[in-house]
């Protein structure tokens, strides 16, 4: 078994794939099953949709730009059917403000194209950590009374205490600038915005890039909107 393959207590967990281009979706299969997981891959919002795939255990990894139905339509859809499902969409660069709607609406994650390995394998299990321990609450749940209750969704998502104490760091321009980079704004409109320079909001970026411990904007965005900031102009 290869060094990131799921445990062989997770192979009845599968990792749903949706997109609509080709190539991606094909790599993507290449890499997740290469990591131990078991994938099934589709290339249609309803194609996916109506298939049994969104009340089986497992994740949904999922395109956020797609020509029938965005990726936000689809979780809309699955929250609308009651299917808890874990989702994990996926942006291209730039697309931060339709991450943030995503998270916002209960997706556990965002992965920016193009994809860093490591960040993808990541999301996936994580996504698929939640599934295992919805599946748990559910085969736990033996008595009528429970049986009748609605399945769980998904925990909240919830910054650790170190992230707080790194956002409390922040000074009041840093948050500032920080509220309005979750917003997915560019250096030239946070400098707008807060009538400042861009040269001065790159400081600013920089330092607050350094105290969150981010290695990039995706981590930073994540951090931020688990702790949550709320995003400027909002």
């Amino acid at each position: 078994m290869p060094a990131d393959a799921m445990p062989a207590a997770d192979s009845d967990l599968t990792v749903f794939i949706l997109d609509d281009d080709d190539a991606i979706r094909d790599s993507l299969e290449v890499l997740l099953e290469c990591a131990g997981f078991r994938v099934e891959s589709f290339s249609t919002p309803l194609g996916f949709l109506e298939s049994g795939a969104p009340s089986r255990p497992g994740c949904l990894l999922v395109d956020v730009r797609m020509p029938q139905m965005s990726g936000l339509d689809v979780q809309e859809r699955l929250t609308r059917g009651g299917h808890a499902i874990p989702v994990v969409v996926m942006t291209g660069h730039g697309d931060v403000p339709l991450a943030v709607r995503a998270m916002k609406a209960g997706a556990v994650d965002f992965v920016e194209k193009p994809f860093e390995e490591e960040a993808l394998l990541a999301a996936v299990r994580s996504a698929l950590a939640l599934a295992r321990a919805a599946e748990s609450r559910t085969a736990d749940a033996a008595s009528p009374a429970a049986v009748a209750e609605q399945p769980a969704p998904p925990p909240a998502v919830s910054a650790p205490p170190e992230v707080l104490d790194r956002l409390a760091a922040l000074t009041p321009r840093e948050m500032d600038v920080l509220r309005w980079l979750v917003a997915g704004k560019s250096n030239k409109i946070i400098a707008f915005e807060l009538s400042i320079s861009p040269r001065t909001v790159e400081i600013h970026r920089a330092r607050v890039m350094e105290k969150m411990r981010a290695d990039s904007l995706p981590t930073l965005v994540r951090m931020a909107i688990a702790a949550g900031v709320v995003p400027g102009g909002a």
